[in-house]
């Protein structure tokens, strides 16, 4: 079936909301990683994030191309995006951190709190982005934040420090990667998503406990991610 046969099988409004449910699903994700949280199955929990990941990754992709914005406006897809990136980026990792111990007891409750309040006011701020798709202090990336706790095992005062860290870091003005949608480097960033996705799939496969080189390349390429942001040329 060729581009205009399906065109004419599928209405464009219908395609555009097609999008809008494909979005929507990141939240059936997130739902589906809380009740494995819930039930400290961690490596399912990951599973489903990541899956919500993917659908991020591409959601807005699919919108542009099939003008969703322009042929649905009574619903708004960054709305939409938003309410699910604060459950799946912040909501659901918040709660893994604050009650997989590995945090400090007293603290657990508190970070996870700090986490939520922070990752929340991040998603408010009209300027997270800028003009060339960097965003500006941490990006509320939880989500991944989590991971790596989980991953590295870090003793807990530890990981609290790191925890209080990023939530400060969320207010600082330095550039973090769009990993998707820069410019700079594109090709090379693509290429370190997809080997990080793979090797988060090995870690996942794992049980959170890969081999030194699956964690070492890991975290290599978390290196890769912060020091691109470095390399920003100037733009408003």
């Amino acid at each position: 079936m060729n581009r205009k046969s399906l065109q004419k099988a599928i209405p464009p409004r219908s395609a555009a909301y097609a999008v809008h449910i494909f979005t929507a699903c990141g939240a059936a994700c997130a739902l589906l990683a809380l009740i494995a949280a819930v039930r400290s199955a961690w490596p399912t929990m990951f599973a489903w994030l990541g899956i919500a990941l993917v659908i991020d990754g591409i959601d807005g992709t699919f919108a542009r191309k099939l003008h969703t914005a322009e042929l649905l406006p009574r619903w708004s897809g960054d709305v939409l995006d938003l309410v699910v990136d604060i459950l799946t980026y912040v909501f659901v990792p918040a709660y893994a951190i604050a009650m997989s111990g590995l945090m400090p007891g007293t603290l657990a409750v508190p970070l996870g709190v700090v986490i939520v309040v922070t990752g929340s006011l991040y998603f408010a701020d009209r300027n997270m982005k800028t003009s060339d798709y960097y965003f500006r202090g941490f990006p509320a990336l939880w989500n991944v934040a989590a991971f790596y706790l989980f991953l590295l095992k870090l003793p807990p005062w530890l990981g609290a420090l790191a925890v209080v860290a990023l939530a400060a870091l969320t207010f600082v003005p330095f550039h973090v990667v769009h990993p998707i949608r820069i410019r700079q480097l594109r090709g090379l960033t693509v290429a370190a998503v997809a080997l990080a996705a793979l090797l988060a799939i090995v870690a996942i496969a794992a049980n959170l406990a890969p081999g030194f080189w699956t964690v070492t390349l890991l975290c290599a390429l978390a290196v890769y991610f912060i020091g691109i942001g470095f390399l920003r040329r100037h733009h408003p």
